[in-house]
């Protein structure tokens, strides 16, 4: 039995959804007001071709346009202190943290990762339900359809086959990598695009280009104090 009818139709336009254990009725029913907090955002995400075109470091413009919004509504990324006890002997054992928690519901957005991170949330969700910290966990990825839109403005080499998409997160759950913990997945669709125009690119550059300078600036500033520097992923 699935619950995915009540899944509002506008989402079912913009997103390929998978639920695993029932997660869509486990969110309507004891998580209603992150529910909507989440439909909130997934309806207010656009995928801006600028931003694409832009691409990103340990966090996209494009996964900040879901973890941020969430941020507002007084999500946190989470790590769980957990810890092994045998006898008297304690091991601490953290997790993973999650980029968006709320009220029982852990949410990741894997953009444009390796597949292995799909295995890397799964798991963490599966633990976490285990030991009764999470309700749901809900995976944001991207439709592989996008590719064809990544292709025609110059980026499908920076999306390839073996990095996060749905056609790699769906056989994933659907081997029971969650476990027990009920999991909702959205893919982001080619719906969801926007073509932006070239100034909002220009601009967009600018700032980018701007923030790094001074990101750079700063880093610099702290390496003559004998700090260590941190690297970006381009």
């Amino acid at each position: 039995m699935s619950t995915l009818h009540l899944l509002p139709a506008d989402l079912l336009e913009r997103y390929h959804v998978k639920e695993w254990r029932n997660a869509t009725g486990v969110l309507s029913a004891a998580c209603p007001t992150e529910w909507s907090e989440l439909q909130e955002v997934l309806r207010q995400f656009k995928l801006l071709k600028s931003e694409v075109r832009i691409g990103g470091g340990n966090r996209s413009l494009i996964s900040r346009r879901i973890d941020e919004p969430l941020y507002m509504r007084g999500w946190v990324e989470k790590e769980f202190k957990t810890s092994i006890i045998v006898d008297e002997n304690k091991i601490d054992s953290p997790t993973h943290a999650v980029d968006c928690f709320k009220g029982g519901v852990a949410v990741e957005m894997e953009w444009n990762n390796k597949d292995p991170f799909f295995d890397r949330d799964l798991n963490n969700f599966r633990l976490l339900f285990d030991l009764r910290a999470i309700q749901v966990g809900v995976i944001i990825t991207r439709a592989w359809e996008l590719q064809e839109i990544f292709k025609s403005i110059g980026k499908g080499s920076s999306y390839g086959k073996a990095t996060t998409h749905h056609e790699k997160l769906w056989p994933k759950v659907e081997g029971g990598g969650g476990g027990g913990c009920p999991v909702l997945t959205f893919a982001i669709k080619p719906e969801n695009f926007v073509d932006d125009g070239e100034a909002a690119y220009l601009a967009l550059k600018a700032k980018v280009d701007a923030e790094k300078a001074a990101k750079k600036a700063a880093k610099y500033a702290g390496l003559l104090k004998g700090e260590d520097e941190e690297e970006d992923e381009e």
